[in-house]
């Protein structure tokens, strides 16, 4: 291996072991009796120490050793972790990165002046008073070869020495507690064993450690990943080719060997992707460094809590939201958490919460920074976004609490007070939401005043193959990626002009009750017209549904094609500045298709800016229209485990009759209800056919059966009963999917909370039921009916 292998080897083992000794300090310092965690940071900055050493970095040798001199202190408990001894060995960890930063790109320490870091580590080696006796007495010693179980050693020198296992247990008993020999001096003293034969053991011992290690892993050239990543893309690529083209072949044997390598290709990619996947604990390690910062600079006290370090991530993604979050990280402390007298007088604990969760859903990663602080407060950003010009007082009245929230994204926009070293610029919110925005994710913040602030990242899991919908336009093909993808509308000829309309100049498509802005992809990119007018020979409209931005609009394209798996190819420097496209692709047939940005598609046909201004008003147009389309039902069960309906409105009260108080009047049911003869009506006598109606009517109620449940209804100031099998539930619904109804006293089949339910004819069932020789009372009174 060459000089210069060795020491990219030593680099990277440095900054990982680094990263590590950031997260373990900070937990020593809440917790500094960890005694294993202490041994950990020791080995640490010894093997750095004596790699540099031997690799002739001088200045970073002789930082690493005072350091190490001064963790020796704390291992023999000579002295105790506090923040002081924590801020300079947090110093020292930040200079020896410093130092591995400047021979990564020059091969030197570099002209560094460490002569004031050092005095500081030397000084603090001093107790201030000296330890008692009794604590330094017991506390062990902790050594780096303290760190390999005795046991293992046993079983070595049993299979390479001949040591029998008596000798073993013999020499164990004979280390007592306090005793400084180990194992191997005891078996020496005894005699069972050489002291080379200890040597062979401990070099055995590290041999199987290592190779267990490297068994498991091996390290990649990041250079070498992506170039195996472009090639699997580039194999993407051509087998979209393949398909396509066997598709259209007779040939069997050819089809089928297409189908294998569509497979092994699948198989492949995702063997590939996986290997780029890093766990976000990655990035999240630096954090609690971060936290421990900001709020000593601040003067705060905040712990951190991490949900979820195992997430995967590109490493791509990785790498871009590495920057957003530590500044949202720092954000929250900063500006969230409130100091620790304000929180106390608040009710609050001094110390404040900062919590990181990641979570896969939907084919994305979520994060989320929440923290318990003070919150937003929604009339001050509002009050300080006017005062900026960001937007103006008309707008600010109408935007709803959560856009309001959302201004914090916006250019040169901050509420601090006054400028600090950490935050107050107006510069940084803005660029995080732009850097998520770059990778397709969004960003959106939730908060309650008092009660704490939640920021949500969402971002897609790769960025290198997406599967996307390929539709046509003006003769050319687009790919919108299929995150941003939420359903597609078809328009026939005759539906158009009833289905889309325009309100403000603006057209727009009904769904489902809620106006869709529509956008017309071709009057945007500004095509060819002749093209379009071909392509829209048949005169139907399809409509790509989409979501930019949290909101909805309809992309109105010539051809919907099929969707497939894209290999993303980054635009070339002169077109980055186009925000309608993301990228472009290669497709099947060779030719290049562009990928569309919808975000920036919304920008650009102001829909994104135009919902905004008017959300409140449509929200509340929304609203008024469901509360005047919604009615109330009451559910029950029909015959044949049916699922019935009736109006609330139709109804005075439920009732439940015992067997005995039923009468028969003729050929029907009656009951005495509040001073009156009240007819019941069964549902299944009603739904069954005629010839069996007469003989059910006669029947009357079987004594052993329990309990029947009746519906008292109004009707043309008369009321009656209508007998059911088992009342289901009470629900509020528009009811607007209707179907003709398939047999007699029903109205129609609706859909209710979901489900097919039959709204019964209420007059019908009157119709059919002979009840002239009864005389029913007249209805209960409202007031009655409400006791």
């Amino acid at each position: 291996m060459s000089d210069s292998d060795i020491v990219k080897d030593f680099l990277i083992e440095s900054y990982e072991n680094l990263d590590r000794l950031d997260r373990d300090l900070v937990g020593l310092e809440k917790n500094p009796q960890d005694r294993d965690a202490l041994a950990g940071v020791f080995r640490t900055i010894h093997t750095i120490k004596g790699t540099c050493g031997f690799l002739g970095f001088g200045k970073l040798e002789k930082v690493a050793h005072v350091g190490e001199n001064l963790l020796t202190r704390l291992r023999d408990g000579q002295l105790r972790l506090n923040q002081e001894l924590t801020t300079a060995l947090l110093a020292m960890v930040d200079a020896v990165r410093q130092m591995l930063g400047s021979i990564e790109v020059s091969g030197a320490e570099g002209e560094r002046d460490d002569t004031k870091l050092i005095a500081t580590l030397t000084r603090l080696q001093q107790p201030s008073e000296p330890p008692a006796k009794s604590q330094s007495a017991s506390v062990p010693e902790i050594t780096i070869e303290a760190a390999a179980p005795p046991a293992s050693i046993g079983d070595i020198l049993m299979q390479q020495a001949g040591v029998t296992p008596a000798e073993i247990l013999r020499a164990a008993k004979t280390q007592k507690e306090g005793d400084p020999r180990r194992l191997g001096e005891i078996l020496v003293e005894q005699g069972a064993v050489k002291p080379a034969d200890i040597v062979d053991a401990l070099r055995a011992q590290s041999s199987r450690t290592h190779a267990g290690a490297s068994d498991s892993s091996i390290r990649v050239d990041v250079g070498l990943l992506d170039k195996v990543m472009n090639l699997v893309g580039e194999l993407v690529l051509a087998r979209n080719q393949v398909l396509q083209f066997a598709n259209r072949a007779k040939d069997t044997g050819f089809l089928a060997a297409s189908q294998r390598l569509n497979l092994i290709t699948t198989e492949l990619q995702a063997g590939v992707m996986k290997t780029r996947m890093q766990p976000i604990g990655n990035v999240w390690g630096q954090f609690p460094r971060t936290v421990r910062d900001v709020a000593l600079a601040c003067g705060k006290e905040v712990g951190i809590e991490m949900e979820g370090k195992e997430t995967e991530l590109d490493k791509t993604i990785i790498e871009a939201i590495k920057d957003p979050l530590t500044h949202l990280v720092r954000n929250s402390v900063d500006h969230g958490i409130e100091l620790p007298e304000a929180r106390v007088k608040a009710g609050k604990d001094r110390a404040g919460r900062l919590i990181l969760r990641a979570f896969h859903e939907g084919g994305q990663v979520n994060i989320e920074i929440s923290d318990d602080g003070a919150g937003l407060n929604v009339e001050r950003i509002r009050k300080k976004a006017v005062e900026r010009a960001l937007i103006t007082a008309e707008q600010a009245a109408r935007m709803p609490e959560r856009e309001i929230l959302n201004l914090i994204f916006l250019p040169g926009f901050s509420t601090a007070e006054k400028i600090t070293n950490v935050s107050g610029r107006g510069v940084g919110m803005d660029v995080v939401k732009t850097n998520v925005e770059k990778i397709g994710g969004t960003v959106d913040v939730q908060s309650t005043l008092g009660g704490g602030t939640t920021v949500r990242v969402k971002i897609p899991l790769t960025l290198a193959i997406i599967p996307a919908l390929v539709v046509t336009c003006g003769g050319d093909r687009y790919a919108i990626p299929q995150i941003s993808l939420l359903e597609l509308v078809r328009l026939k000829a005759d539906q158009v002009s009833k289905g889309i309309e325009l309100v403000h100049g603006t057209p727009v498509y009904r769904l489902r009750g809620r106006l869709l802005p529509l956008v017309y992809l071709s009057r945007e990119l500004k095509l060819n017209e002749a093209a379009q007018s071909t392509a829209k020979s048949d005169g139907a409209v399809n409509i790509v549904v989409v979501q930019a931005d949290e909101r909805r609009f309809g992309l109105i394209v010539d051809q919907i094609n099929d969707t497939e798996e894209i290999v993303v190819k980054p635009l070339r420097k002169q077109l980055k500045a186009v925000k309608t496209f993301a990228g472009s692709s290669i497709m099947g047939d060779g030719k290049v298709a562009l990928i569309l940005d919808v975000l920036g598609l919304a920008q650009r046909a102001g829909v994104v800016s135009e919902t905004r201004d008017r959300s409140m008003a449509e929200k509340i147009v929304e609203l008024v229209a469901t509360v005047e389309e919604k009615q109330t039902f009451l559910l029950f069960a029909g015959p044949g485990d049916s699922r019935m309906a009736i109006p609330l409105s139709t109804l005075a009260r439920l009732e439940e009759f015992p067997v005995a108080q039923v009468e028969m009047s003729g050929s029907q049911w009656v009951t005495q209800y509040r001073g009156q003869i009240l007819p019941l009506v069964r549902l299944n006598v009603v739904m069954e056919e005629r010839r069996n109606k007469l003989r059910a009517r006669q029947a009357p109620p079987a004594l052993h059966s329990g309990p029947i449940q009746v519906l008292v209804l109004n009707h043309d100031g008369r009321s009656f009963g209508l007998v059911v099998e088992r009342i289901l539930d009470i629900v509020e619904d528009r009811a607007d999917v209707r179907s003709a109804a398939t047999r007699s006293a029903v109205l129609y089949s609706v859909v209710i909370g979901d489900r097919v339910t039959e709204l019964l004819d209420v007059p019908a069932i009157l119709r059919s039921v002979d009840v002239s020789n009864v005389r029913p009372g007249p209805a209960p009174r409202v007031a009655e009916a409400a006791n």
